[in-house]
């Protein structure tokens, strides 16, 4: 029976601009970045579904975690979310949190809140300061679209179909707003949450 929601961690970026791996970046707790994410996002789901490249599989700690490789991912976002939905729609499932691994300082209790306010028939976004964020809940129903995403577009347009789905889930956490691009973003935002 679909009675849970389940997260699916995209890991699968080439960090054009950071330079360097971000994921693997260090940050002061001497966390990776996706390490970091992934505690914290494991704190609230049990089930958490990895989708990284192939390259990376032995470079990222997933103990905690499924992982699948996905080896089309320079192909974009949108072909790595296909991908990780396809293998989400043969789980029992009835919604799926899509989270992005260069988010390290969401709080757990934001990630639990989405969760609940997740269901089937919905899309959950999280607002902050009436600025929406990620993750971003989509419900069973809507699994069949994401599986056709394709190249670098995300699940905008699924949210954009399907307006009267959506629920804007006001947080009181900035960080759904803060995923890393450079170093210096991360260095930032390594200041801005010292003391979260």
């Amino acid at each position: 029976m679909t009675v849970k929601a389940g997260a699916l961690l995209l890991a699968a970026g080439f960090s054009k601009r950071f330079g360097s791996s971000k994921l693997l970046a260090e940050l002061p707790d001497g966390q990776s970045v996706f390490s970091h994410t992934l505690t914290r996002l494991r704190q609230s789901f049990s089930d958490v579904l990895v989708i990284t490249r192939p390259e990376l599989t032995n470079r990222l700690t997933t103990s905690e975690a499924e992982i699948a490789a996905f080896d089309q991912a320079k192909c974009g976002m949108g072909a790595s979310l296909a991908f990780g939905i396809a293998r989400v729609q043969q789980m029992e499932w009835c919604s799926c949190l899509v989270c992005l691994a260069d988010m390290p300082f969401i709080k757990t209790e934001t990630y639990t809140a989405i969760g609940a306010a997740a269901g089937s028939n919905r899309i959950v976004i999280p607002f902050y300061q009436d600025r929406p964020g990620n993750p971003v809940a989509f419900g069973r129903v809507f699994f069949d679209e994401l599986r056709h995403l394709t190249g670098d577009t995300g699940g905008k347009a699924v949210v954009n179909r399907h307006a009267k789905a959506v629920i804007h889930l006001a947080v009181k956490d900035n960080a759904v707003l803060a995923d890393i691009d450079t170093p210096r973003e991360l260095q930032n935002l390594q200041t801005r949450y010292s003391q979260v």
